[in-house]
């Protein structure tokens, strides 16, 4: 893991072949190492440095499982008729199909099958390491860094689901990136969501009922952790229905922005 030290870490398609690179300012520092090697701190640079712009980016991870954890915001959890404190964390999975990457689109249902389908900016933790029951106190060190994630909901779907599989489920449901940045703090990260250059959520992870080293301790109780899963850790107040051709940007401080399009 890195404990302090910052890495802004991304994963991008070149000459057809998937690669891990360093973010340095316009450029991408090309690695040879995997990710596991990545987040046991080997950084081997193989030489090649590409501008971000002339590379594609892709999901910055490829995880066994996404969990995501709800109404952790106690706004947010009232808006969509949730408990505002829960004494235990409130979980479900999305499909590894729901993952796009930035700048990818949001392919909306056909409205038969959903008519509000909403946006929700999160941090999301990206774990480095196998675990299982992990304590609070060790939770942090299973974490390699925080990426941004969009978890799409349809919200008419949720309400009437005895659970969300199908309301969270559907593909492209799942935006995250564009990168994972390490040795960042998650406990204090404003989030700001706008839709169409309006801001329509603007929350930070310091607001959140339940704390990450608990959740993270919690969850490894009910399922081994490894390297590469994504935890969405739950979304401030303010999700709202997007429409085709909408643009969504989620920002995160310290991480950077995260911009999908509607479709």
């Amino acid at each position: 893991m890195f404990k302090t030290k910052t890495h802004t870490v991304v994963r991008y398609l070149t000459d057809d072949r998937s690669h891990y690179g360093l973010c340095d300012g316009d450029h991408i520092i090309q690695l040879s190492s995997d990710f596991l090697e990545i987040t046991k701190g080997n950084l081997k640079e193989d030489g090649v440095v590409h501008q971000y712009s002339n590379v594609k980016i892709l999901e910055p991870v490829q995880p066994t499982k996404i969990v995501n954890f709800g109404w952790t915001y106690a706004e947010h959890a009232i808006e969509t008729g949730g408990k505002a404190h829960l004494k235990e964390p409130f979980l479900f999975l999305k499909p590894l199909s729901a993952l796009i990457a930035d700048k990818e689109e949001i392919v909306l249902p056909d409205n038969n099958m959903t008519s509000q389908v909403q946006l929700e900016g999160e941090v999301a933790l990206i774990i480095g390491k196998r675990g299982k029951n992990i304590s609070e106190e060790e939770a942090m060190n299973y974490v390699f860094g925080c990426t941004i994630f969009n978890d799409i909901t349809a919200r008419d779907l949720t309400r009437d689901d005895p659970q969300y599989t199908r309301g969270k489920g559907f593909d492209t449901f799942g935006p995250i990136g564009p990168h994972i940045v390490t040795g960042l703090d998650p406990s204090n990260l404003q989030i700001t969501t706008k839709l169409n250059d309006k801001i329509v959520q603007n929350g930070n992870t310091s607001e959140m009922t339940l704390k990450i080293p608990y959740l993270i301790s919690w969850l490894s109780q009910i399922m081994t952790l490894e390297p590469g899963d994504v935890l969405a850790t739950g979304s401030p107040s303010g999700s709202c229905t997007m429409q085709s051709g909408d643009t969504v940007e989620i920002e995160v401080s310290g991480i950077g922005k995260l911009q999908n399009y509607v479709r």
